[in-house]
């Protein structure tokens, strides 16, 4: 049995890569865009499991794709989990990942963790 879909959208190259590289030996099929209208569009041609994007992208940030995301029906439901340079270590442990009701990991991000939060994600049955 194959594992999920994973979206990554990053406009870091190397951060894509060692991502995908992760995931992939982790079992997950892997789909990337480098920018936020590539990745709002792959999400709904792919339509993935779950998203994991970067907040701070220029021309079209992740806050902007989530809302794009959010607000098309086919891809209303997929859930994301934002890799941001902009929070502190500090406020995602005291936070436990969870930051204004998003899902959100400090750069550089424990793997181990990442992983373990996609389980859970894709544990929950979809609604």
């Amino acid at each position: 049995m194959s594992k999920a879909t994973i979206l990554l959208i990053d406009d870091e190259a190397q951060m894509l890569t060692l991502l995908a590289d992760i995931l992939e030996v982790r079992g997950y099929s892997v789909i990337a865009a480098d920018n936020g209208v590539d990745g709002y569009n792959l999400a709904v041609s792919k339509r993935p499991d779950v998203i994991i994007m970067d907040l701070a992208m220029p021309d079209m940030d992740g806050g902007q794709v989530a809302q794009q995301i959010r607000e098309t029906p086919q891809t209303e439901h997929i859930p994301i989990i934002f890799l941001t340079g902009l929070l502190s270590k500090d406020i995602e442990a005291n936070n436990k990942h969870m930051v204004g009701g998003n899902i959100m990991f400090a750069k550089p991000c424990d793997f181990d963790d990442l992983t373990n939060q996609i389980e859970t994600i894709l544990a929950v049955p979809a609604h």
